[in-house]
Parts: structure tokens; sequence; C-alpha cells
């Protein structure tokens, strides 16, 4: 088999079992009308800000406020970029409304409370593009609510000359210095060969990366596409 097969069909394995087990939504990015420098899924994030707060009447302005929070946080340097985009996902903010007789407005970007309030999209061919720098195409793209929150990386088990390090030097080197803009968005990074998978950040040392072989202490420890 030829290492771009391989590869394919571990792409296609992943893409099925967040399709048909974690009910996620498989979107391939080549049909997604966009520049190639806008990194979020704007139109995701707009649709569950107006039915999230629905109550609320949010103006268009307060949208807009909403989205450029986080879509303005600058990637340089990565690290403080990162970890104000994390803070914003997991906390959210309080949002000053328009019209001054209402009170602050506790934005959420993530319903962690009711996860079913929000969309999950699995996309590959996301090609993206910082200025001045030659475009990208990650494997795979984890999206929630239009926003992506992690990036994964494959090489095939069954090329002796590479191994999943080389997909974490393709995310922690060439990917990190080339399409900050996408990186500092993405809290998780995953990389695997379709026998073993870890899991990490994107500024975790290789070594720490993490196979996450079960959930449950009384679950047997599975490799291979069951320990996705």
């Amino acid at each position: 088999m030829t290492k771009k097969f391989t590869e394919e069909s571990l792409e296609k394995s992943i893409i099925e079992q967040l399709e048909k087990k974690e009910g996620y939504t498989y979107v391939n990015g080549y049909s997604i009308h966009r520049k190639e420098t806008d990194v979020l899924m704007e139109q995701d994030l707009i649709s569950y800000l107006q039915q999230r707060y629905a109550s609320e009447n949010l103006t268009q302005n307060e949208i807009t406020t909403i989205i450029n929070n986080i879509k303005l946080i600058s990637a340089t340097p990565l690290y403080t970029g990162n970890k104000e985009v994390f803070k914003y996902l997991n906390s959210g903010f309080n949002l000053s409304r328009d019209d001054a007789s209402l009170q602050n407005l506790h934005i959420e970007y993530i319903d962690f409370n009711n996860i079913e309030n929000n969309t999950y999209k699995i996309v590959n061919q996301y090609q993206v593009k910082d200025v001045g720098v030659i475009p990208r195409r990650p494997d795979l793209l984890i999206f929630i609510n239009g926003i992506p929150v992690c990036i994964c990386e494959f090489k095939t088990a069954i090329e002796e000359d590479t191994t999943i390090f080389d997909a974490w030097k393709q995310i922690h080197n060439r990917y990190k210095r080339e399409i900050p803009n996408l990186l500092k968005y993405c809290m998780l990074s995953m990389i695997t060969d379709g026998v073993t998978s870890k899991l990490g950040t994107i500024f975790t040392k290789y070594e720490y990366y993490y196979a996450w072989k079960k959930i449950s202490d009384y679950e047997s420890e599975k490799n291979g596409i069951p320990a996705l």
C-alpha cells in the first residue's frame, strides 16, 4: 500500500469514529466558502450565539464584539495568544450591552452544561494561510461552535522512516511557525499512526504526550482506532 492510501484510510477511519460514535458532523474543507486567512467558521459561531442567547436579543454589533473578542487576539507570541483564547473558551466573559439600561451578559463560547447545544464538526482539507506564508493544511481539525479547538496529525504505521514523532514535529515546528493564527485556537493536539494515539497541547513536549487507552478504571486498555 502507498503512504498516501494508508494515511487516507486512517483519516477515513477517524472521521467515521467521530461521526458514528460521537455524533460529529464531517465537512470537507474545500466545500466551505471562505478566505484561507479566515480561521473561524463564523457562521457556526453566530448560529450558536443566536440560539443560546435567543432570549437576550443580541444585536449584530454585540455578536461582532463577541466574535472579535477571540478573533482579534494576537497570535504573537503564540503562547500568550493561546492562553488568552483558552481563558475565554473555558470561562467566557461579561459582555457590556449596547443598551446601557441592560445588565452585563455573561457569554460562553462553549456550553459545558448542556453539550447538545454545541455544534461539533470534524474537518479535513482546511487550508490556512497566514499573511506572507505558504498555505498549510493540517490533516484534521475538530471544531466546536466554529472554533478549531483540536488539531490532529497522522503518520502511517507501515512506513519505517516515519513515526508519530514526525506528526508531533509537523505541529510543533512547522505549524506553530507558519500558521499561528490557527494554532492560537487549538487547545488540544492529537497525533496518531492508527496504532498509537497521543494527546497533548501545542506546547507539550513529545515525551509528555499521553495515550488515553481507557476512560474508566474498570475498562480494559485499547490500542488502535478504538483508543481514539
